[in-house]
Parts: structure tokens; sequence; C-alpha cells
């Protein structure tokens, strides 16, 4: 029998569950113990930060929320390996990697507000980045997209999109990587594998044994990580980006989590799955496993991390009333956006509308 290829699909950990080292090749950056503690209090600051946006739709400040307990690791991973110059497309719960990159709470809270205004982030390398994308798998095409202009000018950077293990089934994914492989272009499309599109869970998603493997026919380097290992995540994005930035393609990172919370504010998890699962998923959260291991190099303890959460929730309160003070927009502003020339429609739209508004309604 003549076999015209054969592939592999390597598995990256190095902190179990309990947070002990599994292997004895620690990457650079994880050695730098003062860098790791930075990465668990920005960890701890995302956890802060989505319970505080939970209890604000809860009490009618925030629209519909989509949560990010559970993906700490992958995200702040994904974020903390890139270059300010590089360019993320994310869908809309990766907050870890946006708050890395200067991405504020406040501008969170008023895109799920519902004031467009949140997605012209202000700060730096934020400001390059794209808004956030709830079409499912359409940010990974702008990724694509960049990537080619980076291609064709030179320069020598990447474009980094997330996506969901159910946004990796979409034709936009598979429409993406094809085309970075078939480029070359320097693209790392990062599949945080957290089980549950939704309520469709991964078993009956793909028939594929990894997701990783669906950059094979793409032509990409493929690897699937432990996604509740931020070293693992971080070494994974920083090799493929470093590939990537000499020329040498994209790649295809799976990072397998879980999702510990609701799909968003307006979903109940507890009809489609069991007590059973949530609890093995608690039992291998990042969180615990990176602040076991601080400890034991003696560099994190309690009165740290209280002290942290302090210094997190008077953040919290600050961003917070920054959201809520925020003036809004006139009515006329989903009109002024749009078109360059407003078309007679929409003109009478708002003219419409404006004189609703001199009515006092």
């Amino acid at each position: 029998m003549t076999i015209a290829a054969k592939f592999e699909i390597e598995y990256l950990q190095y902190l179990d569950a309990e947070g002990n080292e599994v292997r004895k090749d620690l990457p650079a950056f994880a050695k730098d113990l003062d860098h790791m503690v930075e990465l668990y209090k920005l960890m701890l600051s995302t956890r802060v930060f989505d319970a505080k946006s939970i209890a604000l739709q809860r009490t009618g400040k925030l629209g519909t929320y989509a949560s990010c307990l559970g993906h700490e690791a992958a995200h702040v991973g994904i974020g903390s390996a890139m270059k300010p110059e590089d360019v993320l497309a994310v869908s809309y719960r990766e907050y870890g990697a946006q708050l890395y990159r200067g991405v504020q709470p406040r501008e969170v809270y008023m895109y799920w507000g519902g004031d467009e205004r949140g997605n012209d982030y202000q700060k730096e390398p934020a400001r390059h980045d794209f808004a956030w994308s709830v079409p499912i798998a359409t940010q990974c095409l702008h990724a694509a997209g960049s990537a080619l202009a980076f291609k064709i000018r030179g320069e020598k950077r990447v474009a980094v999109c997330t996506i969901g293990d159910g946004g990796s089934s979409k034709g936009d994914f598979y429409g993406a990587i094809n085309i970075a492989g078939a480029q070359n272009l320097p693209l790392v499309a990062v599949i945080v594998n957290n089980q549950w599109a939704i309520s469709v869970p991964r078993k009956i998603q793909s028939g594929a044994p990894t997701l990783a493997q669906k950059g094979i026919a793409a032509g990409l380097f493929c690897i699937q990580v432990d996604g509740n290992d931020i070293i693992a995540v971080r070494k994974a994005m920083e090799d493929a980006l470093e590939r990537a930035r000499n020329g040498e393609g994209g790649s295809v990172i799976e990072a397998v989590t879980y999702r510990l919370g609701d799909h968003t504010t307006a979903d109940d998890a507890r009809r489609y799955r069991g007590e059973a699962e949530v609890k093995e998923g608690w039992s291998k959260e990042p969180m615990k496993r990176l602040r076991n291991w601080l400890v034991a190099k003696k560099v994190w303890d309690d009165a740290k991390e209280e002290a942290w959460k302090a210094e997190c929730d008077e953040w919290m309160d600050n961003e917070v009333n920054a959201y809520l003070e925020t003036k809004t927009q006139p009515v006329t502003a989903m009109f002024d956006y749009i078109f360059a020339e407003v078309p007679a429609d929409l003109a009478k739209q708002r003219d419409y509308v404006l004189s609703l508004e001199n009515k006092g309604h």
C-alpha cells in the first residue's frame, strides 16, 4: 500500500489540574515568576470583571452578555503572546486577551449596553484591533484579509483570530484557513474549544478526533493544547506567531477548555448539560492550577490574593461608574454613520424620529 501522507497532532501541557508541572522544559517566560504573577493577576481581574458584568445585566444595567468564566487562561495566553503591532479579531467573549491589549471594561459595557461607541477602543494597541463580532466566524475572514495585507506590504505583523468549537464548523473559518495556507499568510487561528456551541455538544459538532486537525487540509501547522494551562497556551501562541512573522506560514491552535457558565445571560445551561459534567469542569479550571503553582513557588499567597481582589473591585467600580455616566448619543446617531450621503428613505425615517423627539415622545 502506498501512503500519500501521514499526520499527527501534538498535545501540549505544562501544568496539570492541580498545578503540578508535567514536564521539565518550561519556556523562558514561565521562568520569570514576576511575569507569571502579572498574568495571574490579569486572569483574576478578568474573573472579577466577568462577575461584575453578569451582576450589571441582572440588575438591568447591561444588555445580553457573553460570560468568559473558565476561559481566562486561554484568553490571557493569547493576548499576552502577541506583539503590539499584531492584530486581533475576536468573537464576543475573549475579554482577557482584549484587556491585555488595552480594551477598557467601560468599553465592553458600552458595547453590551447597546452603544456602538464601545467598539471604538481608545487605548493602544487595541485601537487597531477589530471590533466584537457576533456573526459566527466572520472575524476569521477579517483576520485573513489583514494577514494578506501584511504580506503584500512586507510587514512583520501577524493577524490572530479566535473562534469557538462550534464556529470552527462554519464555512467562514474554513475559507480563512484555506487562503492562509494557499497564500502562506501570517495568520494564527485559535479554536477555543469550550465543549459547547450554545446547547450543541462538541461530540456531535465534528467527527474529527481533534478540532486542531481541521488546519491540516489547509496546509497549516496544527497543535492542540490544554486551554486551562496558560503556560501551554502562551507557548503555542509564541511559537505560532514567530513562525508566521518569519514567513513560515499560519497555524491552527485548539485550546481545550470548558465553559463554566451559561453561553450568555439569555441562556440557561442547566436545560442541556448535567451537574456532574459542570463539576468536572470546575475541577480542571484555570485559576486554581496557576494559583497552586505560584503558591508552591512562594510568589503568591492568600493575603496577596485578597489585596488584589480589593484593587480589582475598586477598578471595576470606577469602570462601571464611567459606563453609567456616559452621555447617551443623540437619536440621530443611528443614521449618521451608515452612509456618506444618507439615502432618501433613511433621511425620511430620521426626520420622523426627530419629530417624535421634539414632541417629547
